[in-house]
């Protein structure tokens, strides 16, 4: 068995999440006292008693789901599961990073929370939005917002078969759901977010982020992590800073991701953390490629014991 770690972005969050996990096992609290500590604010606050729109902000989604994801990581690490390579959609990319010991706990936690911080309050002044396209190829989601009249748009998650998100100006992202479907698309869905995301709009929330990157002390990757920009593994002579900077302003090639581990063995993938969003997006995957492989998704107690019977 290969076993892969694939970890969610925003969109997936709601309020408790992970609160039974939280109360029944004591190394999931412990990662939260140590971000709590790293942070000096609590981020149980922020999960468990904001409200729902309080926790769609960016600046508290991102750090919810970042401690959350870590908090089920410890419990697999302590029962002596052992995946040979890991994944995240766009935040989920430092989770990876942090599950590959490429940063600590803590110096992870404090970039997400800063990450968060920019792509919210450093966004330019505008109504943003971003949707999902579903039942249309990738260059076909493409051509829809090639075809939208007015304002900015574009395709910037590439998620699996016959699944984009666009991003942009909510007018603009609103018309490409118009001509996605009068094209043939099967649905278009608004998400859960407030800013738009992976593109250059985001110039200076990425140059300001490069700036808190480089105070942090990067560790050689200790399993294989699957950069979103590319969908290739980190190499030794990748420049962690670059990348990451860069991450927020160009799409996510997740599908792409999915399929090198697959490419590697991969042949059960654990998605940790709220949500089974990726775990469908591998379905499709498989699907495509003619692969079979064992999911799981850990979210609650439930999922989680479920998942460590079987895998140990």
């Amino acid at each position: 068995m290969k076993i892969g770690y694939i970890f969610p972005g925003q969109g997936t969050q709601t309020v408790g999440m992970g609160k039974d996990i939280y109360d029944k096992y004591e190394e999931a609290k412990n990662i939260y006292l140590k971000v709590d500590k790293a942070l000096g604010e609590s981020v149980e606050d922020i999960t468990y008693n904001l409200s729902q729109e309080e926790l769609n902000q960016t600046k508290n989604t991102q750090i919810a789901i970042y401690t959350m994801s870590l908090s089920i990581l410890e419990i697999l690490n302590n029962a002596g599961i052992k995946p040979v390579a890991s994944a995240g959609l766009s935040l989920g990319e430092y989770t990876a990073l942090t599950c590959a010991n490429a940063i600590s706990v803590e110096e992870g936690a404090k970039i997400v929370r800063t990450r968060g911080r920019l792509m919210q309050e450093l966004a330019p002044e505008g109504n943003w939005a971003m949707a999902a396209i579903i039942g249309m190829e990738d260059d076909k989601v493409e051509e829809v917002c090639s075809k939208v009249e007015k304002g900015f748009v574009k395709a910037v998650n590439y998620n699996c078969p016959g699944q984009v998100v666009v991003s942009g100006e909510k007018e603009a992202v609103l018309r490409a759901m118009e001509i996605a479907k009068e094209m043939g698309a099967r649905k278009a869905i608004e998400l859960k977010t407030s800013g738009p995301f992976h593109t250059e709009k985001l110039q200076e929330a990425s140059k300001e982020l490069r700036k808190e990157l480089e105070k942090i002390s990067f560790n050689e990757c200790k399993i294989s992590v699957i950069k979103n920009l590319d969908g290739k593994p980190y190499a030794v002579e990748d420049d962690m800073v670059d990348i990451l900077a860069n991450h927020v302003i160009n799409p996510v090639k997740f599908r792409k991701s999915i399929e090198t581990m697959l490419e590697m063995g991969v042949d059960t993938f654990v998605e940790v953390g709220p949500g089974k969003t990726l775990s469908g997006f591998v379905k499709k995957v498989c699907k495509e490629k003619g692969a079979e492989a064992n999911i799981f998704n850990i979210e609650n107690v439930e999922t989680l014991e479920n998942t460590l019977q079987n895998l140990k």
